[in-house]
C-alpha cells in the first residue's frame, strides 16, 4: 500500500488516502487552415457586422496523413502541458479523416485531441492516446482538464492508457483493444467520464475509486473500488451494489450528444449538432452517419482570446454562434445566450475569466441551447454566480428541445484568487447537465477557507431537471442543492470541504454540516442512482459530518445506492442520508452504503 511522504501538501496527502483505499518551446503555429466564407447575417444597427467563419488561430492544430513530424509536434505540445496544471497554454489537436502509423499523443493539461470525421472510425491511429501521471509521481489524481474525442484507435500493446480525474471527458470514441483507466504502476486514481464509445476489450479502471460510463458498448469491465456507475452501456456490468459497487441503468432516459467540429467532403469545417435521444443504449454512431444536423463554421463567429464581451455579444445578436479557439477569455460583462438553439462551444479548454464580480454566461428562457467544452474560472472580485442557465422563474417547456451543458467545468481558485457565491445554477426547465466538475479548490494558489469562498455549488431551481455524470465538491456549504421538481441524476462524485477550520465552521443550525447532496423540503418528486461523499477534514479532525444527502422522507424522492466515506478517519459521518445508515468507522476507509432510500 502506497504512503504519502509528509512533505506532501494536503491536497496531494488526502488523494493519496483516497486511492490507497484501492518548460519545453510552445508547439508550431498552425498554418493554413481552410477559412469558411463569411456569414450573411444582418449587420447590427451603428456597428460594423462581425465576419463568420475564418482560422481556428495558432493553438488549433490540424493534421492530416501527410503532414511531416506529427509526433515531433505532439510531443512539443505535451512538453508545454505535461506539468502545467495552472498554466495558461490552451490546445486542440485535430486530425482529419485517414489513417495514421506509429502515433503516441501523450495528453497533458488543457489538451483537447479530436478526429475531425463524422464516425470515430473516419479517423483511425494505429498508436494510442496516452495520460498518464510521470509529472506527478504516478499519482493520477491531479490529470484534470483534457479530452479526447471522435477518434478510433489501435493500440500499440492492444490497450490503451487513460489515466485521469475529473474533467476528463472520453467521448465517441472507437477503441479497437483494452482501456486501462489507471496510471503505470497501477498508482492512486479519481476520475472519470466515458460517453458514446465503444471499447471492444477489457477495461480495467484498477485504482479508480468512481467512474461513470454512459451509452457506450464495452466488451467487459473489470473491478470497481467504490462506486461504479453505467446508464445505456451494452456489456456492463450486472447491477450488484456495493459489492461489487455497480449501479447499471438499461438505458439512459434523455441524452443528446455533445456537438463537434468536423470536415465535409470538401474538406471544410462544419460543426455537428447530434440529435436527442430518449432512452437511450450503445453508441450514436453504430449505424453510419449519426442522427442530427450540422451547421457550417460561417455561421459561428470564431472568437480569439482578448476579444470582448460586447464582441461576443454583438455576435450573438447578429445571429451567429461562438466557436471559442483555446485561450482565456477576460469579461467585464455577461455573454448573453438570448436566442434559441444557440451554441457556444470551446475549443481547447478555451477558459472565461469574469472580471469585477461578473456572471460569465446568461441563457434565456429558450429552447435548445447547447454549451460545451469550456472551462470557467472565477475572478478575484465575488461573482453572485458563474453560469447561469435560465432567468430566475424560468417556466417554459423544453421536453421537445432542451438545453445541453457538456463539458463546461468551473473552477474556484487554485489558478490566483477567485470567489463566487454560487457557481452554476439551472433554472430552466428540461435541462440537461452532462458531465461537469464544479470545484472550489483545494491546492493551487488563492486557496483558503476564506481566501476562496464558494458557498454553493450547483443549485437547480428548474423543473425536470436531469443531470448524467454530476461532479461537485469542497464548497462552503451545500454543494448541491436541489430544489425543482422531478430532478434526476445519475453518478454523482463529491467531497466536502475539507479546509474548514472548525465544527462551527461548517455548522448548518442544529445540523452537524451542510449535505453534500440536499433536495429541497418542499420536493415530492427526485430520483438519483449512484451518489457518492467523502470527507477529508484534515485542519481539524474531529469534525463530524451528520450526513452526506439530505431529502424529505416522503414516496416520490427515491435515490439508489448511495455511500460516504471517511478518508482515513479525517473526520467522520454520522449517516448517508437523513438519519439512516450507519456512520463511517475510525480511520478505516471503508464505505458506509444504502442501497435504498426511502
Amino acid at each position: 500500500m502506497p504512503h504519502t511522504p509528509s512533505s506532501e501538501t494536503p491536497a496531494v496527502r488526502r488523494r493519496a488516502v483516497l486511492a490507497a483505499a484501492a518548460t519545453a518551446a510552445a508547439a508550431p503555429a498552425l498554418a493554413g487552415l481552410a477559412s469558411a466564407p463569411a456569414s450573411a447575417a444582418p449587420s447590427a444597427k451603428r456597428v460594423r457586422a462581425l465576419p463568420g467563419g475564418g482560422d481556428l488561430g495558432p493553438n488549433v492544430l490540424v493534421f492530416d496523413p501527410s503532414t511531416p513530424d506529427i509526433q515531433g509536434r505532439l510531443d512539443a505540445v505535451f512538453r508545454q502541458q505535461e506539468a502545467a496544471q495552472f498554466g495558461t497554454g490552451r490546445y486542440a489537436l485535430l486530425f482529419r479523416p485517414g489513417t495514421y502509423h506509429g502515433l503516441n499523443a501523450q495528453l497533458g493539461f488543457y489538451t483537447s485531441i479530436a478526429g475531425l470525421g463524422l464516425s470515430p472510425d473516419d479517423t483511425t491511429i494505429n498508436g494510442d492516446v496516452t495520460v498518464d501521471a510521470g509529472w506527478f509521481g504516478g499519482n493520477a489524481t491531479q490529470n484534470f482538464w483534457r479530452s479526447a474525442e471522435n477518434l478510433a484507435l489501435v493500440p500499440v500493446g492492444g490497450t490503451n492508457r487513460w489515466a485521469v480525474a475529473q474533467a476528463a471527458p472520453f467521448r465517441r470514441m472507437h477503441i479497437r483493444g483494452g482501456l486501462n483507466l489507471a496510471p503505470s504502476g497501477y498508482g492512486w486514481a479519481s476520475g472519470g467520464y466515458i460517453a458514446d464509445s465503444r471499447i471492444e476489450g477489457e477495461i480495467g479502471p484498477y485504482s479508480q475509486q468512481q467512474w461513470y460510463t454512459r451509452d457506450s458498448a464495452i466488451g467487459s469491465w473489470l473491478n470497481g473500488v467504490w462506486n461504479m456507475v453505467f446508464s445505456g452501456v451494452e456489456g456492463a456490468p450486472a447491477q450488484s451494489f456495493p459489492n461489487p459497487p455497480y449501479t447499471t441503468l438499461h438505458t439512459t432516459p434523455v441524452s443528446r450528444e455533445k456537438p463537434f467540429l468536423y470536415v465535409d467532403g470538401a474538406g471544410a469545417f462544419r460543426v455537428f449538432l447530434p440529435a436527442k435521444r430518449t432512452d437511450a443504449r450503445g453508441v450514436s454512431w453504430g449505424n453510419g452517419t449519426p442522427r442530427g444536423s450540422s451547421l457550417p463554421l460561417s455561421r459561428f463567429y470564431v472568437a480569439k482570446p482578448g476579444v470582448t464581451a460586447a464582441t461576443l455579444d454583438q455576435a450573438l445578436a447578429q445571429g451567429l454562434n461562438l466557436l471559442l479557439t483555446p485561450g482565456i477569455y477576460h469579461l467585464d460583462r455577461p455573454i448573453r445566450v438570448n436566442r434559441a438553439n444557440t451554441v457556444v462551444l470551446g475549443l481547447g479548454y478555451a477558459t472565461l475569466i469574469p472580471d469585477n464580480g461578473v456572471t460569465a454566461l446568461k441563457v434565456a428562457d429558450v429552447d435548445g441551447v447547447r454549451l460545451a467544452g469550456f472551462l470557467i474560472d472565477a475572478g478575484p472580485v465575488n461573482s453572485r454566480v458563474l453560469l447561469e442557465v435560465g432567468p430566475t422563474g424560468a417556466s417554459r417547456d423544453h421536453s421537445a428541445n432542451p438545453t445541453t451543458v457538456q463539458d463546461v467545468f468551473v473552477r474556484i481558485g487554485g489558478a490566483g484568487p477567485g470567489k463566487a457565491t454560487t457557481s452554476m445554477v439551472i433554472n430552466n426547465r428540461h435541462t440537461i447537465v452532462d458531465h461537469t466538475w464544479v470545484w472550489r479548490a483545494d491546492h493551487g494558489e488563492g486557496v483558503g477557507w476564506e481566501a476562496n469562498r464558494a458557498d454553493y455549488g450547483v443549485v437547480v431551481n428548474g423543473h425536470d431537471v436531469l443531470a448524467t455524470g454530476l461532479f461537485v465538491e469542497h464548497f462552503n456549504k451545500y454543494d448541491v442543492q436541489w430544489n425543482g421538481q422531478r430532478g434526476r441524476t445519475i453518478f454523482f462524485q463529491n467531497e466536502k470541504a475539507y479546509d474548514a477550520p472548525n465544527q462551527a465552521a461548517i455548522q448548518n443550525g442544529s445540523v452537524n454540516g451542510y449535505a453534500a447532496y440536499k433536495v429541497g423540503n418542499h420536493v415530492t418528486r427526485h430520483e438519483g442512482w449512484g451518489l457518492g461523499s467523502y470527507c477529508f477534514y484534515n485542519v481539524d479532525p474531529t469534525i463530524v459530518q451528520h450526513h452526506g444527502f439530505a431529502a424529505p422522507d416522503v414516496p416520490g424522492v427515491k435515490f439508489h445506492d448511495l455511500l460516504v466515506v471517511s478518508l482515513g478517519g479525517q473526520g467522520q459521518y454520522e449517516h448517508v442520508i437523513n438519519d439512516l445508515g450507519a456512520p463511517t468507522s475510525g480511520t478505516s476507509t471503508v464505505p458506509s452504503t444504502v442501497v435504498s432510500y426511502p
